[in-house]
């Protein structure tokens, strides 16, 4: 017989603990109330006789209790029922000090590899992770209600960010509007900024900007390089000013200032970059910063917008320095650029930045790429127009399915009538349904499947409002980087946030994973064959959808399907599914499960068949949504990057490429470090296994990771196929089409 335990954990029935408990308790009265030897063999002998697989440990406390009161042992029951309710108080009362143990000593394989951006043994990243251990346990004994609590537990549901919850208003991703802050002047730390009047200082000032507000947040942030283009002309003329004053001739003039401002360019990004990268904000780590390159958010500007975009490539082809002097690819900032009209065409006026980005992208993973054909074909605002905008961090994209309401427009001083509003616009939080669970817990019972999915649906929307009620009781006070000083609003002082969690301002994220485990267990099919398991899981992507419009036509806040970016989670869900349901072949059978809606890594598919066959996915997924390839080096291979990049212009709306890029610091190899058997890394040149001397950057579910990851994301990096290999792809491109 097997006990379950309160944890959710099995183990098997050991007779000794209740025979410790009774003599404890016994202990606790007078000799003629205590329970017999034989009393007690009697207790254990009824309870290992009951010939059941499975029993709550309640239940048979439930029965020693019954047991002792049949015997006339009423104090004893009693002194054995206090026994349990201070057991039951110790459990609730201290659940932090193993986790903080496990933290500061610097062995536990969860902490280290918590997350791949993240080095668990710094001071700064534990101090984070301490106030993280704090937040959890009171997030799980005070604000939360018991079923999600236990749901989250046993890998139904993951109730994301837990370790931030407790804080009074946290808010996840955000697009910053560095626009109204540059050119409005914003305050950190109590000190006014005004506007800068040259490009080296708004690069400068976007950098501590962009500290203060991650520091104020967790997730990601976004901010664009068109909101710093118009100080780019603000430096050329004051070079032109001062040139003209030395009584140059007008050609001069221009060339000089040229060439002056170029250089200034140069230097503003590369003191961003380093900043960003040498900053460490209150979460324990470099801001998780994305980076936007978008020519069509601007006419008048366009021209010093590609001159910053031209630099910004060129520095990340080059690389960063590690601490051993030689050019690694750094995680951030992770760059977005948008593939337009004026970009992707050879022969266009800038396709030679698209060149740019084809190189750094077979070089250093980034950019990733937006498709403003395929957004302002899904993203319509309530004027029926396409509109096209960067994500929030690496994936999460609002919906523009209505402009701001009036009440919210006196707080933006950038909007602009009949159009979305997007830069200062934030993520509220996210939880993520575990979409194997509700296939397997259905037993292939079809009806039972939509019966349990909607009670689960029904769990996750409980578990979000949680989070809607914590943020409406904040005021604009608590970060007045972000709600009074232009990050995401101007409210006053005092002033509640409730306004900004509804109208559509802000988004709440349903999160789902393992799209593909649901499908396979439920039909037999993977959801990429083009038949019945696709079929299937385009029914389980709506239904989804549903449930979230349902959800915002009620309450007025913008709910939105997200494909979540889990990286420690889909270890967790994988390992809660085996204890669950055991070990299934092709289901439950790895230390992972697939991401959103993804086509599994170990199946074989190519390259374009893969991006149009998720596109169908990403536009069912629009509170967030990324695919990619993965590819071999293509640093010699151009062409086959740049014809990738037309491919997603014409039928994905956002990709990226998962090329590779590591560096062995013991013998300098710079090719690709491997996996062995056992899931370790090494280096193929001279064996190296000491991941303080190897740099491995690997996309890990969106962003770069750079500190290694734990066993299910190995497992599931290692898995990983190719989607294409160094052969021109044009006749597989046109049957894809």
């Amino acid at each position: 017989m097997q006990v379950v335990k309160r944890d959710g954990k099995i183990v098997d029935f050991d007779e000794s603990r209740i025979i410790n408990a009774i003599e404890k308790a016994n202990k606790e009265v007078d000799k003629k109330e205590r329970a017999t030897d034989e009393e007690i063999a009697e207790i254990t002998s009824e309870i290992r006789n009951l010939k059941k697989k499975r029993i709550l440990v309640e239940d048979i406390q439930d029965m020693i209790e019954d047991k002792l009161m049949d015997f006339g042992k009423h104090e004893l029951a009693r002194c054995y029922i206090t026994y349990r309710y201070n057991r039951a108080l110790i459990r609730k009362a201290n659940t932090t000090d193993k986790s903080i143990k496990e933290l500061i000593d610097g062995e536990s394989e969860y902490w280290n590899n918590e997350n791949s951006n993240k080095n668990a043994k710094v001071v700064t990243t534990q101090r984070d992770y301490l106030a993280g251990i704090t937040s959890t346990d009171i997030t799980r004994r005070f604000l939360l209600p018991d079923d999600v609590v236990k749901a989250h537990d046993e890998g139904i549901i993951h109730f994301h960010d837990a370790d931030y919850f407790a804080q009074n208003v946290l808010t996840n991703c955000e697009l910053i509007n560095l626009n109204d802050m540059l050119q409005n002047g914003t305050v950190i730390n109590g000190v006014k900024i005004e506007k800068p009047h040259r490009f080296l200082t708004a690069c400068t000032i976007a950098t501590q900007i962009i500290l203060a507000v991650t520091s104020s947040t967790y997730g990601g942030a976004t901010v664009s390089l068109t909101h710093l283009a118009p100080f780019v002309r603000d430096s050329y003329n004051r070079y032109l000013d001062k040139y003209k004053k030395r009584g140059l001739n007008e050609e001069q003039c221009k060339q000089f200032a040229m060439e002056d401002t170029k250089k200034e360019i140069a230097d503003g990004v590369q003191t961003f970059n380093y900043q960003v990268n040498s900053m460490t904000n209150t979460n324990g780590q470099s801001p998780f910063l994305s980076v936007n390159m978008y020519l069509g958010e601007t006419d008048e500007y366009k021209d010093e917008l590609a001159m910053i975009i031209e630099e910004f490539l060129n520095q990340r082809i080059l690389g960063f320095k590690n601490e051993k002097g030689v050019y690694i690819t750094p995680a951030f900032p992770k760059l977005l650029y948008v593939l337009e009209e004026d970009n992707i065409k050879e022969g266009s006026k800038y396709w030679y930045l698209t060149e740019l980005a084809a190189k750094c992208t077979a070089k250093r993973m980034v950019p990733d790429y937006i498709s403003e054909k395929m957004m302002k074909k899904y993203k319509i605002n309530e004027k029926g127009q396409g509109e096209c905008y960067p994500c929030m961090g690496c994936r999460s994209f609002l919906t523009p399915d209505r402009t701001m309401s009036l009440g919210n427009i006196a707080h933006a001083g950038d909007y602009v009538e009949g159009k979305g509003k997007y830069y200062g616009r934030f993520n509220q939080g996210v939880v993520t349904i575990n979409l194997p669970d509700v296939a397997l817990s259905s037993g292939k019972d079809m009806k039972k499947f939509w019966e349990i999915f909607d009670e689960r649906l029904d769990l996750c929307h409980k578990a979000l409002r949680v989070r809607v009620d914590r943020l409406e009781k904040g005021t604009s006070d608590v970060a007045p980087i972000l709600w009074q000083y232009g990050a995401l609003a101007r409210l006053k002082k005092g002033e509640s946030l409730h306004e900004l969690l509804h109208h559509g301002y802000s988004t709440l994220s349903l999160g789902y994973a393992g799209l593909y485990e649901c499908v396979k267990y439920m039909t037999g099919h993977s959801h990429t064959d083009g038949a019945e398991g696709e079929k299937f899981a385009l029914e389980v992507m709506q239904h989804m959808n549903d449930k979230t419009a349902e959800w915002k036509k009620e309450e007025d806040i913008d709910y939105s399907l997200y494909g979540t970016p889990i990286e420690s989670t889909t270890y967790k869900f994988a390992k809660c599914l085996k204890k669950r349901f055991g070990v299934i072949k092709g289901i439950t059978d790895r230390n992972y499960i697939t991401n959103s809606y993804h086509v599994p890594v170990f199946e074989k598919i190519d390259a374009f068949k893969k991006l149009k066959l998720e596109s169908k996915f990403q536009r069912l997924s629009p509170g967030g949504a990324i695919s990619y390839i993965e590819t071999p080096n293509l640093q010699n291979n151009i062409p086959v990057v740049e014809q990738i990049i037309k491919f997603i212009y014409d039928n994905i709306m956002y990709a990226e490429l998962n090329t590779k890029s590591d560096y062995c610091q013991k013998c300098g190899y710079d090719g690709e470090i491997l996996l062995d058997d056992n899931l370790e890394w090494y280096c193929p040149n001279c064996g190296n296994r000491d991941h303080r001397t190897l740099n491995v950057a690997r996309r890990t579910c969106g962003y770069i990771g750079t500190n290694f990851w734990n066993k299910g994301r190995t497992q599931e990096i290692k898995e990983r196929v190719l989607h294409i290999d160094n052969m021109q792809y044009e006749e597989t491109e046109k049957k894809s089409k």
